[in-house]
């Protein structure tokens, strides 16, 4: 693990402990975006576990209205199982200022939310509502900056292994993760994908719709 991200293990223990056993903190290396998590407390809370790979970084944190200062705080998400998470997330910059790493805490409203619902039933009161993320307004020097943060993930998901060594598939794969992960929701990312990898923006999308098809092929199987 990279000393800088050593450094945010105590903030870690120390969120977790205060907030207690439904409070999950994650550190996250994005200089390896596939492999990013490196670090995780009361991981029971989503199931992260070291290896994995990001989640809500672009959806919910750079594309959010809310995303100012390299964080964004109290935006929601829910677990395969629908419990309703509350999340905020800091970027971890480098001594060169590029974004190496986040730090995640992850709080399970259930408990939280059965309280209210309880409590609702003895006053007169409306039914608890989670805000939804708010879509983020243009504004040329956040974009400008969110796609800073993209191209640095781009680069690093593609890495350095010559272009003339990369196999069809090889390059699918890396779309297909930056598609999973949001990374095209970002305005220019496919122009970057496409001059990083020596296709055709043409031949980028014509990945994606394969992904797309196989994916839809997949879930009428299941």
């Amino acid at each position: 693990m990279h000393k800088i991200l050593e450094t945010y293990i105590p903030i870690a223990e120390v969120i977790a402990k205060t907030f207690g056993q439904d409070c999950e903190v994650v550190v996250h290396d994005l200089t390896v975006p596939q492999n990013s998590v490196v670090y995780t407390v009361n991981n029971h809370v989503t199931g992260r576990k070291v290896g994995q790979s990001f989640d809500h970084l672009i959806t919910e944190v750079l594309l959010s209205q809310n995303f100012t200062n390299d964080f964004s705080a109290n935006y929601y998400f829910q677990t395969e199982d629908g419990r309703m998470i509350k999340s905020s997330t800091l970027l971890i910059r480098d001594q060169e200022k590029k974004v190496m790493g986040a730090l995640c805490i992850n709080v399970d409203t259930t408990a939280i939310t059965e309280n209210i619902n309880w409590l609702s039933k003895m006053i007169p009161a409306n039914p608890n509502q989670f805000p939804k993320p708010v879509p983020k307004q243009e504004n040329l020097s956040e974009m400008e900056h969110i796609r800073e943060i993209a191209d640095e993930l781009i680069d690093k998901i593609i890495g350095d292994k010559p272009l003339e060594k990369l196999r069809r598939d090889e390059k699918v794969e890396m779309i297909r993760f930056m598609e999973e992960k949001g990374v095209f929701l970002i305005r220019g990312t496919i122009d970057k994908v496409a001059e990083k990898l020596n296709i055709s923006k043409v031949t980028v999308y014509s990945y994606i719709e394969e992904i797309k098809g196989k994916s839809s092929s997949s879930e009428k199987v299941v």
